[in-house]
């Protein structure tokens, strides 16, 4: 039995035994910025629950993208705990309230408010079932989107935290085209360009969403930081959240049941590794979109660092 599933097994046993206010610590930033590893460890840790990319809990219909019994149990059980979710089903709120495209498109702000009546109290509802389902005091959504943290600010029933995640622009970027055919230069050019735009544009709206939330309860977090010391980061993390958890195995990291990821979540247990990957040969188009970038990061507080054992 993994971890989640224990944990769902304690919260059958315990039924509203977690908090009616539970915390929700959200993974803001760009895709491919290291989100479900953190995610996973993180889920690893006494009192927290690794949802996965729960963007996707509406289009979805609430079921999670991969299978499985425990799972398919679990995310029922979350569904069957959610009033009024079938109302609210479908794509448009990631489409039109969520994805930073979405600020593009002000000819939909009408249907905007239309969906954010019904979005609000869904949401709301989704993170206390996940909660009471898990057993859990902290959920972890690694939906990524600045304009989903926006909404969740708003949101009464919810205790958020925001950790903006940042990873070395040339990684990420890399990461997105590393499929092009490197023969089709054409294409490979284009893609990079496209994919520093988006990250611009998700990186301005999340430095406006992370400056606006609570000194207290947002923090920056450099990925290649993560990986350095993911022990002090993680006790970083819980002075941030006021968990009392203890960092967990390393060596032997259970996936849980997220609703969705990268394809990291397809094995059930995975081994953290500390050493980034190797550097993807440097784009100079991304070095000059994204230095300016660097420098918003270099100044935005407070910024996570490593904690030891005894500085909790």
């Amino acid at each position: 039995m993994t971890a989640s599933a224990e944990a769902a097994s304690e919260g059958d046993r315990n039924p509203g035994s977690s908090p009616p206010r539970p915390k929700v610590l959200f993974l803001m930033g760009s895709g491919h910025s290291g989100s479900t590893i953190l995610g996973v460890t993180l889920g690893n840790c006494e009192g927290f629950f690794y949802a996965g990319e729960l963007d996707n809990w509406l289009v979805r219909k609430g079921a999670s993208l991969l299978g499985g019994t425990d799972r398919t149990r679990f995310w029922n059980q979350v569904r069957d705990g959610v009033e009024g979710a079938e109302g609210a089903f479908g794509g448009d709120a990631q489409r039109y309230l969520e994805r930073s495209s979405a600020i593009l498109r002000p000819d939909k702000a009408g249907q905007r408010e239309a969906l954010r009546r019904r979005w609000r109290p869904v949401t709301e509802e989704l993170y206390r079932s996940i909660a009471r389902t898990a057993g859990a005091t902290h959920i972890v959504d690694s939906a990524h989107f600045p304009l989903r943290a926006r909404e969740l600010k708003q949101l009464e029933g919810i205790d958020l935290y925001v950790v903006f995640l940042v990873r070395d622009p040339q990684q990420v970027v890399h990461s997105f085209v590393k499929h092009v055919n490197r023969h089709a230069l054409a294409e490979r050019r284009w893609r990079t360009l496209v994919t520093n735009l988006d990250m611009s544009l998700t990186y301005l709206l999340s430095t406006i969403v992370f400056l606006g939330a609570p000194r207290g309860k947002r923090a920056l977090l450099r990925h290649e930081d993560f990986l350095a010391d993911p022990e002090g980061l993680l006790r970083a993390i819980f002075a941030l959240t006021g968990s009392d958890a203890g960092t967990p195995d390393l060596g032997s990291l259970q996936t849980g049941f997220p609703m969705q990821g990268n394809r990291l979540i397809k094995s059930e247990m995975v081994s953290f590794r500390g050493s980034p990957s190797r550097p993807p040969r440097r784009s100079g188009l991304t070095a000059a979109i994204q230095r300016p970038w660097e420098i918003v990061f270099s100044l935005l507080r407070p910024r996570l660092r490593a904690l030891p054992a005894d500085e909790r």
